[in-house]
């Protein structure tokens, strides 16, 4: 493609000419050859401006700047833009012929309820007949074809070049996970979304944005960029749902359980098998448990509905629709029941263990193994404790992906919150897999152990080393269910 129709739209200064051919689109140095248009990003670690003489030595001819170093080398093009990022998303979507304006592409922010809302529209929109993609956190798919997958949102150039492939392969349909990280950091520019659900607000992500405002900011940035073409879904239990829509172009509908709304949710009855719930006076037996995934499943009924799919349909299909992997999955064995979940937010802790408080009889203990996440906010590693003391009979802190950080040290933040009675009845144990084991030695016969904060990851990250590790496979060992 010619240099000239990949900045088009992008507001620049030119120094050389534009209509030479471009061959590839880069923002990583090392991944720059002949032909290649370099963008020279700003990040927060690494500048790539520092990369630009590196990378036209390796056959870059030309470059995006946000400005032109002192010895940056001639001979070639360089596109003086404000911000290259947001430039970089733009050119992507030039790049791959705009793909996300050749399907339906839905996405979803907000702290909780992400992952399992995309997981299940894109299951549902496959039993209602489409060819439909996937960008979550766990997987991107293509139909049921399964790719590699790394930050919640995919940077700008992956992002087209997977929506890309989705469109080449007949895609009516993607639903994607949207991270606040994406949208301040302009993964998305360039892109454009058929429809955007707000699921709610709670506390977390405060080591990248500093404070809550910002945090809510970025969330409220993704409605901001609707055209109005697009229809907006949000969550008005949450008193930051209608914040979100404030300045959006988009076609506004809404969600509650609480409160009348465009889509309002019943719970009638709820056990560990399920729920018997009624949206918009559809009756249906779910098999996904809990308020917090009552909301969940609103979303999905109310985006579906808003893709034009029938109600009655919709209802029907909910009722088929399994839990996404990680989440309030269960493992039983030894007459005990092992629930893991990805919950990692104070927020989505509280949801998890009201939802087994309200469900287990009085003769049933709860034991949770929890921990915080290395190198992230540490503000809300006392509160986690705190919530899960409260909701539990015993309590294990352990490690959950330390990353560089000490595991002592997380475990004595997570410890500052709890009180000196609420100590006596928690297990500290810095391993997890150890951890895990002895919660199950402690469970008698009809107790229920939960573990959180990893769900669906299959690994444990230690001094940046990641190595094997998935809770499901190691409480099931434990309760007898897979071989040693």
């Amino acid at each position: 493609m010619k240099l000239k129709d990949i900045i088009q739209g992008v507001d620049c200064r030119i120094q050389g000419d534009v209509a030479q051919e471009v061959k590839d689109l880069q923002f990583d140095s090392r991944k720059v050859s002949a032909g290649t248009l370099f963008v020279a990003q700003q990040g927060t670690k690494v500048d790539g401006h520092d990369f630009i003489a590196q990378s036209v030595k390796a056959g870059a001819i030309a470059v995006v700047c946000q400005h032109v170093p002192a010895d940056a080398p001639e001979g070639v093009v360089y596109v003086i833009v404000e911000d290259s990022s947001r430039a970089l998303g733009e050119m992507a979507a030039n790049f791959y012929g705009h793909p996300s304006k050749k399907l339906k592409l839905i996405g979803i922010t907000g702290t909780n309820g992400k992952t399992t809302t995309v997981t299940l529209l894109h299951r549902m929109f496959r039993q209602l007949g489409y060819h439909v993609g996937l960008v979550s956190t766990i997987v991107n798919k293509i139909d049921e074809e399964e790719l590699a997958t790394g930050h919640t949102t995919p940077d700008a150039l992956e992002l087209n070049q997977l929506l890309r492939r989705m469109v080449d392969a007949g895609c009516d349909y993607c639903f994607m996970e949207v991270s606040s990280h994406a949208v301040v950091q302009h993964r998305i520019a360039g892109v454009e979304f058929a429809g955007a659900i707000f699921s709610n607000i709670t506390h977390d992500h405060l080591d990248f944005h500093k404070t809550m405002a910002n945090y809510i900011a970025a969330k409220k940035g993704f409605f901001d960029g609707l055209p109005a073409s697009a229809w907006a879904l949000v969550n008005i239990d949450d008193k930051n749902g209608r914040v979100m829509v404030q300045n959006t172009r988009a076609k506004v509908s809404t969600y509650a359980l609480n409160q009348m709304a465009d889509f309002h949710c019943k719970i009638i009855e709820e056990s560990f098998e399920g729920m018997h719930m009624q949206i918009n006076g559809h009756e249906m037996w779910c098999r996904l448990v809990g308020r917090f995934n009552a909301y969940n499943l609103m979303a999905i009924y109310a985006a579906a509905v808003l893709c034009g799919a029938s109600e009655d349909e919709v209802a029907r299909l909910l009722s088929t629709l399994e839990p996404a992997p990680g989440r309030f999955q269960y493992v039983n064995g030894r007459g005990v029941t092992a629930i893991v979940d990805y919950a990692h937010t104070p927020d989505a802790l509280q949801n998890v263990i009201s939802t087994i408080d309200a469900i287990r009889r009085p003769t049933q203990q709860l034991i949770t193994v929890v921990g915080c996440g290395g190198d992230r906010d540490r503000t809300k590693r006392p509160e986690m404790a705190q919530i899960a003391s409260k909701g539990s009979d015993k309590l294990v802190l352990t490690s959950d992906n330390p990353r560089t950080e000490k595991p002592e040290s997380i475990l004595d933040d997570m410890e500052a919150g709890l009180t000196p009675q609420q100590l006596s009845r928690t297990v500290r144990i810095t391993d997890r897999r150890q951890a895990i084991r002895t919660a199950c030695m402690m469970a008698r016969e009809g107790d229920i152990i939960l573990i959180a904060g990893k769900g669906h990851e299959k690994y444990q990250e230690v001094n940046g080393v990641r190595s094997h590790f998935d809770d499901v496979e190691e409480v099931g060992r434990e309760l007898g269910k897979v071989n040693n």
